[in-house]
């Protein structure tokens, strides 16, 4: 728990959030100038500090190396004393455990930082170990470079001791590679100390200019965070050191750790320029909920198109013909890369929509590989009594044929040359000759309740909507659901493509069999929002941005989260769920 530190924003793992001193501290950021260190046991017993409002008191400590055994850890703990004023203490990530403190100092980071699978264990342990209302304190190794993706990975605090040091051995450093002084003919850099001419900069100025370039990495990455796109930035960023690449990608193997902290939808586009992308949390996630809980219920051939570069894709010109020549006469799902396989219903749910590829018209073997994985599973999941592929021979064509091979449905391909040629058009528009249409209710209602399904698990359209008299108003993409009693369950919100209950509609989901995202508040009556020290329990599926019903003695409640659930659970500060409606009971 804690007094002095509160998380505003979540990117994955990286939190942008305020140590809250007497001028406070907007993290992740250098605390050099506001840490003040009580001292270390193994020279001497150290006074309990009184602890001060300006600064974040180290509490006395013993600190480790890496590769201390454990028993000799645990011999020489230390009791930390409880202060009324910021503090931080001292551990390692393999006896980290809660003190009541603010923050905690890794002190075995020099010894894992660096080696990629090393700094994902010790990371990922002192973070399961830690309270996750906390910050993360790694001292002594943070550079230009490698800090983008420390925050990445979860870590709050550092200082510039490292930055500092190698300006002092003459290393210059910058956020893509280090330079000897003394190999440096210009500098390139704009900074306060750069400004000095290059025969006079001397080591003193290097390692001003290293604090000065840490400085500023740490507010491009505050600001990535901000946005929303940190991880588009360290897939360049990291490019720029082996370790670092290696460090991302073991923590892409690492998806219950990111999944639980990454938002379930956000504005910000996501830029996919690398195969890296293919391995993001919100790509995998879309992924394995499309073909774990989205159901198609329509009796139709699925046709399958190419995406298209306007999203959502059924505002695009190519799209628009498909759909002229379908006439709902078959279901339509897009294959892509990354995001694999999209039904028509979940074309506006993140990232679906909000995602931009690098166009080259090959495919490499990797995209090839994932496409055809998932929509394999998809095809294994859903029954359909044939597949039209009106897809480019080149990739597309490629991936069905994959497919084709491994599931016992037919596969039709009415493409020549490309999809929207006029004989292209001819030949899927032939193939559907027959086909009833699907009704505009039928869409309506299949479209609400695969959001359902994919927002709160399978089968969760058919328990919320299927034995209730359900109309729609209002147009696609604003549908709105209304009961037989006129009463209002849900809406549908186009920017992320999932639903907005109502308090009745809340209680139709609440009181169903489909999966329910509840948080269990005390006794009080929430306006606005719950805070976390209001949560007594929350469900450990709650994802920063799913609909949740809020539930306490004298309240019912429903809103949007703020915090993954067991974040809401351990935490005693910040917002937990922003609500939108409330009943006092």
């Amino acid at each position: 728990m804690t007094d002095y530190f509160e998380v505003h924003g979540r990117d994955g793992a990286a939190r942008l959030a305020e140590l809250r001193l007497t001028d406070p501290v907007t993290t992740p950021a250098l605390v050099d100038s506001v840490v003040e260190d009580a001292g270390s046991l193994w020279a001497a017993e150290q006074e309990v500090p009184e602890g001060s409002d300006d600064v974040l008191t180290v509490l006395p400590h013993r600190s480790f190396p890496a590769g201390t055994d454990e028993r000799v850890q645990e011999s020489f703990s230390v009791d930390s004393p409880e202060l009324d004023a910021p503090t931080a203490s001292v551990v390692t990530s393999e006896t980290a455990a809660e003190t009541g403190a603010d923050a905690y100092i890794l002190s075995n980071a020099q010894g894992f930082v660096g080696h990629a699978a090393a700094f994902r264990e010790a990371i990922i342990e002192a973070k399961d170990r830690l309270p996750a209302d906390t910050a993360l304190y790694l001292s002594g190794v943070a550079t230009p470079r490698n800090v983008s993706t420390l925050v990445y990975a979860g870590v709050d605090l550092f200082d510039a001791k490292l930055a500092r040091v190698r300006g002092r051995e003459g290393m210059y450093l910058t956020t893509e590679s280090e330079y000897f002084l003394e190999d440096l003919e210009e500098l390139p850099c704009t900074c306060a100390a750069c400004q000095t001419p290059r025969s006079e900069f001397t080591r003193a100025d290097c390692a001003e200019h290293n604090v000065n370039a840490l400085r500023a990495e740490l507010a491009t990455v505050r600001r990535r965070v901000r946005d929303g796109r940190l991880r588009d930035y360290i897939e360049g960023q990291a490019r720029h050191d082996q370790w670092l690449t290696a460090a991302f990608r073991e923590f892409d193997q690492q998806y219950g750790y990111l999944e639980e902290r990454t938002p379930l939808v956000r504005n910000s586009e996501l830029a996919a320029a690398s195969s890296d992308t293919i391995r993001r949390v919100e790509i995998q996630r879309f992924a394995d909920r499309v073909t774990s809980r989205y159901r198609n219920r329509f009796d139709n051939p699925l046709v399958l198109v190419p995406c298209s570069a306007t999203k959502p894709y059924s505002e695009s010109q190519s799209h628009g013909q498909f759909h002229d020549a379908v006439q709902f006469r078959a279901h339509l799902a897009s294959m892509t890369s990354p995001i694999g396989v999209v039904p028509s219903e979940l074309e506006l749910t993140y990232p679906a929509q909000h995602y931009d590829s690098v166009v080259t018209g090959r495919w490499s073997e990797d995209e090839k590989g994932f496409v055809a994985s998932v929509l394999q599973r998809y095809l294994e999941r859903n029954d359909y009594p044939r597949v039209v592929a009106h897809v480019p021979e080149h990739g597309y064509r490629d991936i069905c044929e994959r497919v084709e091979k491994e599931v016992d449905v037919p596969f039709e391909y009415t493409v020549e040359d490309h999809p929207t040629t006029t004989d292209s058009i001819a030949n899927l528009m032939s193939t559907l000759q027959g086909e009833l249409k699907y009704s505009k209710r039928e869409r309506q209602h299949n479209t609400i309740a695969a959001l359902a399904d994919y927002q709160f698990g399978d089968g969760a359209g058919d328990q919320l909507f299927a034995d209730v008299d359900v109309e729609m108003t209002s147009r696609y993409p604003k549908l709105q659901v209304w009961n037989g009693e006129g009463e209002q369950l849900a809406t549908m919100v186009p920017q992320y493509g999932v639903l907005s209950f109502t308090l009745e509609g809340a209680r139709v989901w609440s009181e169903s069999d489909a999966p329910t995202k509840r948080v269990e508040i005390d006794n009080f009556a929430p306006h606005g929002s719950v805070l976390a020290p209001g949560v007594v329990d929350a469900d450990d599926d709650i994802r920063t941005g799913d609909e949740v019903v809020v539930e306490g003695p004298k309240a019912f409640a429903v809103g949007r989260a703020e915090m993954f659930g067991s974040e809401m659970a351990e935490s005693t500060r910040g917002v937990a769920v922003e609500v939108r409606h409330v009943e006092e009971k």
